[in-house]
């Protein structure tokens, strides 16, 4: 299908990058500028930032919870943006649609970003948020009002990348309290090549995130020590998949990134994973986060809470 009408005419629209190499500081500032004010997110029961005293230290979190019952299953959410943009406001109203849908307590983890931070500070963030929770989350004074029972993973992109690996370092370390992993276009094989996934040169030019960009977005990240190589980098790399929690994939059709997720979708099943790969037609990448307002893609909500209800370990 073609890319939907509306998402060509606000790529058609936008202006040139500027020339030069790329300015984090300057696109953090342009992120932030879209963030909508308060009195027009989506509502949610309630909202509340904290700082948790984690391995990796102090860690800013924002938990989003649907309702006033006192327990709930939890998903932790790790926002994209190539590991050095986004944050919790950029990604602010995907964990409101997120608690909303699933009715869990979300909380988004305001990890540490390249290239100011080296790898694997984000990452360690992002495992020792789910190490707390897991730890205090059903304290009756410093927990989260977690059930015991459902934790989940999740993130976009970038963020869909540390939730692959993430999972991967609980497994390792038998921390097994992980149940779901769900992610959304996730960024998977940072070890570049263009010729060994197609969806590299068919969406290439056009569609948002253009093929010739990879490289100096993730170069941040990869300079900041992280080897591509490395699993917990290019989570497609691991050899051994098995054991895993179920993951629910989310690809567009049009993302240069399409063909890596179902690939690792392809590799989960063959080691016995259960997984759910969904393509969303005439989608680009960045879909969830910049236009699951459409018709056509809002149920991506409406299906990550169908899976954490029930996939089963």
């Amino acid at each position: 299908m073609a890319l939907h009408p509306a998402v060509a005419q606000f790529i058609a629209s936008l202006p040139p990058p500027p020339p030069g190499p790329l300015d984090p500081a300057a696109m953090r500032a342009a992120d932030a500028s879209h963030v909508p004010p308060l009195e027009k997110r989506l509502p949610v029961d309630s909202v509340a930032d904290r700082v948790l005293a984690t391995r990796s230290g102090d860690i800013r979190v924002r938990i989003y919870t649907p309702t006033a019952v006192q327990r709930h299953p939890v998903l932790v959410y790790f926002h994209g943006g190539a590991f050095f943009l986004g944050s919790l406001d950029t990604h602010d109203h995907v964990a409101r649609e997120l608690a909303n849908a699933t009715q869990c307590a979300v909380v988004s983890v305001d990890y540490r970003l390249a290239p100011e931070h080296v790898f694997p500070a984000g990452l360690n963030d992002c495992y020792a948020v789910v190490q707390w929770i897991a730890e205090h989350g059903r304290d009756a004074e410093q927990g989260i009002g977690w059930d015991g029972q459902t934790l989940a993973v999740a993130g976009d992109s970038s963020g869909g990348n540390y939730a692959a690996a993430v999972a991967a370092k609980a497994h390792d370390d038998g921390l097994r309290c992980i149940t779901h992993q769900v992610l959304f276009y996730p960024s998977l094989d940072l070890d570049f090549d263009v010729e060994r996934y197609e969806s590299l040169k068919t969406n290439a030019v056009g569609y948002g995130l253009e093929t010739a960009l990879l490289k100096p977005f993730n170069a941040f990240y990869l300079a900041s020590g992280a080897d591509p190589a490395d699993p917990l980098v290019s989570p497609i790399k691991r050899r051994d998949l098995q054991g895993l929690p179920p993951a629910f994939i989310v690809t567009a059709e049009h993302d240069p990134l399409r063909d890596e997720a179902e690939a690792y979708g392809q590799k989960l099943a063959r080691a016995g994973v259960p997984v759910t790969v969904r393509r969303y037609e005439s989608a680009g990448h960045g879909f969830v986060q910049h236009f699951s307002w459409l018709p056509e893609f809002h149920g991506v909500f409406a299906e990550t809470a169908a899976f954490l209800r029930g996939a089963g370990r």
